[in-house]
């Protein structure tokens, strides 16, 4: 029998138009003075001017950060620390894609405990220290159906100088409120919304069949499937759908649940080091290697794919992964190693790098260079 502990500490609230509920919520948990962390690419689209103005109505002052980028690093959050500090804030809101919430828990780390990101590298080094003291209260608006960070504890944060993602998590990273509204994602990009949703799908499946998964990982990985599976072809041809664009947008949300109590495997193993020495989007990093990995583990949890497969009509596991394939290919995303220009001769430093990935430690089949080597090797 699996056993596990779980707690929730977010409360969320889910629906179109619920945005509108930001000033409300903020002054219900006593918020005076707000870091408002969000992306440039929000401010174009109006989020920014009516998260100020519902905050304001509220009583509750917004000071703006928007100084980072897609994939945060330490840099960018001392630059946060610097703004926060300045206004001497009381809370944090979070408003944007994964960048925005990893960046908002990010400078609450060092703004509340000192020290820099690489101090809180692994788990807890917050809560399970007596002389540690209480993080800010925070609020998380995703505008992206994708990494699902307002569902997880942990914040990925690049180290500026060696471009090694660290994940730095924390009971107290947790966001207090997080508002789902599918709405706020209308603006994506059509690119933004193939790659996100991308990797929302893969945190689903991974999620699903990690050493690591429980019940009730299980369970919210397996409902994230039967969602983002059904809906991410028809947000791409009906952009303006509401209903879908919910329903990915929960997707999401399910499979960062499911990653809190779960974690992933080797398809981020081997994206990471395509991010970090070419620059790769992760969605379409993921992309590329999320049919082969599925090839590969197979053998080993062939059963558990099976029944991501049974939920939407299919039988096999290489049938999950055909699926996998197509719906890269109805994003738009690149299927290969070489679509992407990645030097062969590159592969056995990129499989170095892969088996040194975190995630990996959390594939159902044992991971290591070698088998990172024959992945990129798939996938080329």
């Amino acid at each position: 029998m699996q056993t596990f502990d779980f707690q929730p500490r977010t409360r969320v609230i889910f629906g179109d138009g619920t945005f509108a509920q930001l000033g409300m919520l903020a002054r219900e948990l006593e918020f005076k003075r707000a870091l408002l962390v969000a992306d440039r690419g929000i401010l174009s689209c109006g989020y920014v001017d009516e998260a100020t103005q519902l905050l304001n109505q509220a009583g509750v002052t917004a000071f703006r950060f928007h100084d980072f980028g897609e994939n945060p690093d330490t840099a960018m959050v001392e630059a946060g620390r610097v703004v926060a500090a300045e206004h001497g804030v009381d809370s944090i809101i979070a408003l944007g894609g994964g960048s925005s919430l990893d960046t908002a828990k990010g400078i609450n780390f060092v703004l509340t405990n000192g020290g820099t990101m690489r101090d809180y590298w692994g788990h807890d080094k917050v809560s399970g220290n007596p002389a540690g003291n209480l993080m800010l209260p925070m609020i998380g608006v995703p505008t992206t159906a994708g990494t699902g960070s307002e569902a997880q504890t942990y914040a990925l944060i690049s180290d500026a100088e060696t471009h090694v993602k660290m994940a730095c998590g924390d009971a107290q990273a947790a966001f207090k409120i997080t508002i789902l509204d599918p709405r706020l994602t209308l603006t994506q990009p059509t690119e933004l919304t193939a790659t996100a949703g991308y990797d929302a799908i893969a945190h689903a499946v991974e999620s699903f069949v990690t050493l690591n998964r429980n019940p009730l990982s299980d369970l919210f990985a397996k409902e994230a499937w039967r969602l983002l599976a059904t809906n991410y072809e028809r947000v791409l041809v009906e952009p303006q759908n509401i209903e879908a664009r919910g329903a990915m947008l929960l997707g999401a949300h399910y499979a960062g649940i499911a990653i809190e109590n779960s974690m992933l495997g080797a398809t981020h193993a081997c994206a990471n080091p395509l991010t970090m020495h070419y620059g790769t989007a992760h969605g379409i990093a993921i992309a590329v290697m999320l049919p082969h990995v599925v090839r590969w583990n197979t053998g080993t949890v062939g059963e558990r794919y099976a029944e991501l497969a049974q939920v939407i009509g299919l039988t096999f596991a290489e049938q999950l992964a055909e699926r996998l394939a197509q719906l890269a290919h109805v994003g738009g995303l690149p299927s290969s190693l070489t679509a992407l220009e990645i030097p062969h001769a590159d592969l056995p430093t990129l499989a170095t790098a892969a088996s040194k990935q975190w995630t990996g430690t959390f594939n159902p089949r044992t991971f290591s260079a070698a088998g990172a080597k024959e992945l990129y090797e798939w996938a080329y």
